[in-house]
């Protein structure tokens, strides 16, 4: 092995990987050097690569700061320590403990606690082994789900998009036909000020939420009530509902000042740090249009400077107002849970969690020591996104999550579990590793970073029975060799999707489908059943002239045709197979399906309970499909009012009873 990629691997890189089709892919020298020094590490000459290796074996020499174990497990720490230590509890109870060679004995009481020995003091998790299951929440049930976007859903109230408010209309809806959980869209921050940045998964920080879904109308800001495009004007609407909701503010500022007050206190350093970011983006962005914080000022890059302290000081206006915008989102995610319980649901609402954040957002400014620097995560080619896929957006930093003991992606799971009884892991083999692409390159030049697995598994499964939340991972694309026997042993559900699931036969019986996971017609990212049926999804991909797999556009719909054959003969409905534009047979025959397989949960978005043809993203286009701005084509009352989707709620109340 050469020197550089001795080094690559040192510094967790896989110089090697195996794509989707099993085959072996060798990253390029080139791409190699350019990530390690994005990484810190130094490669263009053979002196540099030996002056990185040796930092890397001094830093490795250290003791951890963080450990984490399975409960009942022996410890063993990192350096051959013998004595007498103390060990703090995360209830504060303190017990004196022996290390016997750097060897602890095993720890039962889970938690979070301290150990000090010869002056240094190591956190250690003692997980639970498992994460909260459905067969803990109710034994012996098979549940369902609809999934929805939030700003698709609509109202009696005709509004521009769907807030919270319109959430726990939703939830109570659902609850009361016999759903037991529903599946959300991200709701973390964005960057409020700038109209065009409304992906639920490029958020500014993943710890606070998108104050645009607070619902205004408690306060007397009601909507102009006139009506609304099909498609969100989200240019016209974002600046409209913020105008809605600073009124809301000045209106009643006297009446929950004092709530403010306390909520502040509650939200300490991160949540002034967050207010005060969108104030400055605000402002830089009205005056200049700088997307983030690299293109302010550079006395504005560190928030403790004295020009930002005074900018502070000077609109704490603006401050206060985001510092609104968070505690009304969060007053009314919280009522959008209590809805969906108190309507019967067992589960109620099931976060989705965005695998990063923009580097140029709330998190990057104020704790960017936490973040990988210089590098976009993203996607080697696979049959999700045949030209690989660089997002744009960075992720935590494993060495840094091991310095700071986890600190950040423990409050991250925390607050995505808030208000919730359930999480899905976008992308969840980011828990494994990152495809790493250095900025302004293509995802081709890109390669594999390992993160701390084991030690962010164990967290999940902590916070997951802390709170009493399932957990999902998304576990489509390439694998990573032993990840789904992981999840397995973790009691993370992962994900089966009716497209993709099958083998050299067709598609694989229902029967036949894992019953630890949770099946599912189909995902934001890819075609509705309907959709699918029609070749909706091929319209656009020889529209757009994006990759195909296929020859040309003939070859492609005669692969659809086949493939539409082989699944409505798996479909067993002794039925003649429907015509492409006849989707309404289709639709009800897959949900049946999915719900009849074993698995746990069966999810369905509400696109296909409604019959719909579009999906809400397409993956890989920015302006060239309206990602994220499709509605509903009614309330959600009125939709489970139309008798199609009556019928296709009886079907999986029949198979999964409430």
């Amino acid at each position: 092995m050469s020197s550089l990629r001795t080094l690559a691997v040192a510094a967790g890189l896989q110089p090697e990987w195996q794509d989707a089709a099993g085959r072996r892919q060798t990253v390029a020298d080139r791409a190699l050097q350019a990530i390690l020094d994005r990484l810190g590490h130094p490669s263009g000459s053979e002196k540099q690569i030996a002056d990185s290796l040796a930092a890397i074996e001094a830093r490795n020499a250290q003791s951890v700061r963080f450990l984490s174990v399975d409960g009942g497990d022996s410890i063993r720490l990192t350096l051959k320590v013998s004595g007498k230590a103390e060990l703090t509890f995360e209830d504060g109870t303190t017990r004196s403990v022996t290390v016997d060679n750097g060897e602890l004995s095993p720890i039962n009481k889970s938690g979070y606690h301290k150990l000090e020995i010869n002056g240094e003091v190591i956190d250690i998790l003692v997980a639970p082994r498992r994460c909260y299951t459905i067969a803990d929440a109710l034994p012996g049930r098979k549940l369902w789900a609809p999934a929805v976007q939030i700003p698709s859903l609509r109202t009696d109230v005709p509004e521009a998009f769907g807030d919270f408010g319109s959430l726990a209309n939703a939830a109570r809806a659902f609850g009361h036909c016999g759903a037991d959980a529903l599946a959300i869209s991200p709701t973390h921050a964005l960057f409020p000020a700038d109209p065009s940045r409304y992906s639920p998964y490029a958020p500014s920080s993943r710890q606070f939420l998108n104050g645009l879904y607070g619902d205004p109308a408690a306060f007397g800001a009601k909507s102009d009530s006139r009506d609304f495009p099909e498609l969100i004007d989200w240019h016209a609407a974002i600046p409209e509902k913020l105008a809605r909701l600073r009124k809301s503010l000045d209106q009643t500022l006297v009446k929950v000042e004092e709530t403010l007050t306390a909520f502040r206190g509650q939200g300490g350093n991160d949540l002034e740090r967050h207010a005060e970011f969108d104030a400055l983006h605000a402002h830089f962005f009205a005056i200049t249009g700088a997307r983030g914080w690299q293109q302010w000022p550079a006395e504005y890059h560190d928030p403790a400077s004295p020009t930002v302290r005074r900018f502070v000081a000077e609109h704490a206006d603006d401050v206060t107002f985001y510092i609104f915008l968070q505690w009304l989102a969060r007053r009314d995610l919280d009522a959008a849970q209590a809805a969906a319980t108190d309507s019967g649901m067992a589960i109620g609402l099931i976060a989705d969690l965005a695998v990063g954040m923009d580097p140029g957002g709330s998190h990057g400014w104020s704790r960017r020591s936490d973040l990988l620097t210089g590098l976009s995560i993203g996607a080697p080619p696979d049959p999700l996104g045949p030209d690989g896929q660089s997002w744009g957006i960075t992720g935590f930093d494993p060495q840094a999550l091991r310095e700071n003991a986890f600190a950040p992606f423990i409050a991250t799971i925390r607050a995505a579990l808030a208000h919730a009884g359930g999480i899905r892991i976008d992308h969840a083999f980011g828990l494994r590793r990152l495809w790493v692409v250095p900025e302004g390159a293509s995802a081709t030049e890109g390669a594999y970073l390992d993160m701390p697995f084991d030690d962010m598994m164990r967290i999940v499964a902590m916070e997951s029975q802390r709170a009493k939340a399932i957990v999902i991972g998304e576990d489509l694309g390439t694998v990573p060799d032993g990840f789904r026997e992981a999840m397995d042993a973790r009691a993370m559900l992962g994900m089966r999707v009716l497209w993709f699931e099958r083998d050299a036969d067709g598609f694989v019986p229902a029967a036949q489908w894992s019953p630890d996971s949770v099946a599912m017609t189909g995902t934001h990212d890819l075609a509705t059943i309907a959709g699918w049926w029609s070749g909706r999804d091929i319209d656009w991909t020889w529209d757009l002239g994006r990759k195909s797999d296929a020859v040309d556009e003939p070859a492609d719909r005669a692969a659809r045709a086949e493939d539409c054959a082989a699944l409505w003969s798996a479909f067993g409905t002794d039925t003649e197979q429907p015509a492409p534009d006849d989707t309404a047979p289709v639709v009800d025959a897959a949900i049946g399906y999915v719900a009849g397989t074993p698995c746990a949960l069966a999810i369905v978005p509400i696109e296909d309970l409604a019959g719909l043809i579009e999906q809400p993203n397409l993956p890989g286009t920015i302006d060239e499909h309206p990602n994220w701005r499709r509605r509903m084509p009614d309330t959600t009352e009125a939709l489970l009012q139309r008798p199609e989707v009556v019928a296709r709620i009886d079907t999986l109340n029949a198979a999964r009873p409430a």
